[in-house]
């Protein structure tokens, strides 16, 4: 079949049959469709959508493009979470060792940050000597030996999604519920689990800003997740402010080590409690949400998830030492307090604003060659409903370069907004699906 008829097809808005997907996304990978022919072909799909069958369709095809893991060899349930992006998120940290203490194995493949969002890899290679380019070999004796294992993604696991995301991201057509439902699940669906928990962030720090966009996403992975085959469940979570207290990558580890200490910021605790109780609900080694957040408090007040992270960490080439001390992870030379030009509460910290200011102290990138430095980010002084006086400290920004130090202070300067009243409370998880 010929790719052009393939386009034409759905420029109309007519369905693809699987067929006709599993021709473009082969032709995509190999090369034997041209990059104009897969982009039109993108765009097509952006401005006419997929429906529920297509992007399943479209889901398998991207993972017969490689490998597919098969974990069975291994005992006890494998089950992922996956955030689409948030400023501050570092549940990954926390969650992962949680939910392998309670009784699921954990096969994670995580990202990098673009843009204002974080990404739990570079969060991880802040930690001295970790690796998270495990091969497949490696992951699989790191799951069997410690439960849980965070690497980044392989060349050998969808790789149809590097091409396509490559061309999404340079022609304007990221936006699209199927082709991201396509791309989060061919990745998850090939690493062999059995069933994902989806954070699907929502506001002003995440990928969907509105909350109807946010569920028509959530709703499209469920329903794409459950029909392939895999339990899945997405919570829809707030991300108006930033997550927690640190933004940026070394100082987030030492964020979540206080989370796995007992000594964390509420709302990452809280969250990072009821993700790993949906992964043990989901896995089976959990008849209720009660029973599952029971097991997942027991494993962070025993110190038993503190002690799993240490095996991760030890067993990835990683200095486990950085649990009792802070001072062998990156330290960023300077220190800025950003302070506050009126009394009052803080009523909002936009956190895309404060995700793109991090960016440019040198915690992010813009593009994917961009270096990173982990020593550099912020940390949070007065959170959203907190009182401040003229002159109080909002934020400690850890910078080295006077120079990015300055292109990050007009947007932090204007992130911080301060009323005459505290905010009424908002909810963390807004909506659960699945």
């Amino acid at each position: 079949m010929r790719a052009v008829d393939i386009i034409r097809k759905k420029r109309d808005g007519e369905a693809l049959a699987q067929a006709e997907i599993d021709a473009f996304v082969r032709g995509a990978t190999t090369g034997t469709w041209p990059d104009y022919q897969v982009a039109a072909l993108l765009m097509a799909i952006w401005l006419r959508g997929l429906s529920a069958e297509e992007t399943a369709a479209l889901t398998a095809a991207m993972v017969a493009s490689g490998i597919r893991l098969d974990l069975s060899d291994i005992p006890g349930p494998k089950v992922d979470k996956h955030s689409t992006g948030g400023v501050g998120d570092k549940t990954s940290l926390v969650l992962a060792p949680l939910a392998a203490v309670g009784g699921v194995v954990v096969p994670m493949m995580s990202g990098r940050g673009l843009g204002h969002s974080g990404g739990t890899l570079d969060k991880l290679e802040s930690i001295p000597g970790f690796r998270v380019g495990l091969g497949l070999d490696e992951f699989r004796a790191a799951l069997r030996q410690v439960g849980c294992a965070l690497i980044g993604p392989t060349a050998a696991v969808a790789p149809a999604d590097r091409v396509l995301y490559h061309l999404r991201d340079v022609t304007a057509t990221v936006e699209s519920i199927p082709l991201i439902t396509a791309s989060i699940l061919s990745k998850k669906i090939a690493e062999g689990i059995d069933a994902l928990v989806l954070d699907v962030k929502c506001g002003r720090g995440a990928f969907m800003k509105h909350r109807a966009d946010a569920r028509r996403l959530a709703g499209s992975l469920v329903e794409v997740g459950t029909a392939r085959g895999l339990r899945t469940k997405a919570l829809i979570t707030a991300m108006e402010h930033p997550l927690g207290r640190a933004v940026g990558n070394a100082v987030e580890v030492v964020e979540a080590l206080e989370t796995l200490k007992g000594r964390g910021p509420a709302d990452l605790e809280m969250l990072s409690v009821q993700l790993a109780a949906h992964m043990l609900l989901l896995g089976g080694v959990a008849a209720g949400m009660e029973e599952a957040e029971a097991k997942v408090r027991d494993a962070l007040a025993s110190g038993r998830g503190l002690e799993k992270l240490r095996a991760v960490i030890e067993r990835q080439g990683g200095d486990p030492h950085v649990i009792d001390d802070y001072r062998r992870l990156p330290t960023a030379p300077c220190c800025h307090l950003l302070r506050a030009e009126r009394s009052g509460y803080v009523v909002g910290i936009h956190a895309e604003q404060v995700g793109r200011a991090t960016m440019l102290l040198g915690a992010g990138r813009d593009r994917k060659e961009d270096a990173v430095d982990h020593a550099v980010g912020l940390v949070v002084r007065a959170g959203v409903g907190e009182e401040v006086r003229t002159g109080d400290p909002l934020a400690e920004v850890h910078y080295r370069d006077a120079d990015r130090l300055g292109k990050a202070l007009p947007l932090l300067g204007t992130a911080w907004e301060i009323g005459d009243a505290p905010p009424p409370p908002a909810p963390l998880v807004l909506e659960t699906l699945g």
